[in-house]
């Protein structure tokens, strides 16, 4: 199984920190975000991972090169200007292929374990999501 990980946005509400820095880049716990999500799909077998970028992209490429630090493979879908989320997955599509993949935000924190996801039987639907309540800051 393959997985994407968006890291193509602007970062807005973490501005100045994203001025300079793609927001996935951030770090939380002594390391960025993304890495986190690299190292987690990596641990459940995943070793073809998708990122998207606009932003800023030559420093996550710079940041996370190929992947074979990580034991993966990033192969990198480049939109110039950001697409949007479905823009983003449309664009990288061919590098994706045809079998269903894992989709994470690339500058969200999560202690989810991800090997709940290899088993998702999808049958005749065409994606399984996994949500989260708001956190009491952001009810709305």
């Amino acid at each position: 199984m393959k997985a994407m990980i968006l890291a193509a946005g602007l970062g807005n509400r973490m501005r100045p920190l994203t001025l300079h820095t793609p927001k996935p880049l951030l770090e939380v716990g002594g390391k960025p975000l993304i890495v986190w999500h690299i190292e987690k799909l990596q641990k459940i077998g995943v070793t073809e991972i998708v990122i998207n970028t606009a932003w800023l992209g030559d420093k996550l490429v710079a940041a996370l090169g190929n992947g074979s630090q990580f034991g993966v493979t990033i192969l990198w879908s480049h939109e110039g200007e950001g697409l949007e989320t479905a823009g983003g997955i449309i664009n990288a599509l061919p590098l994706l292929g045809d079998e269903p993949f894992i989709l994470v935000n690339g500058d969200v924190w999560t202690t989810m374990d991800f090997s709940s996801l290899l088993n998702v039987q999808l049958e005749d639907k065409l994606a399984h999501l996994v949500l989260v309540e708001n956190p009491p800051q952001h009810l709305k």
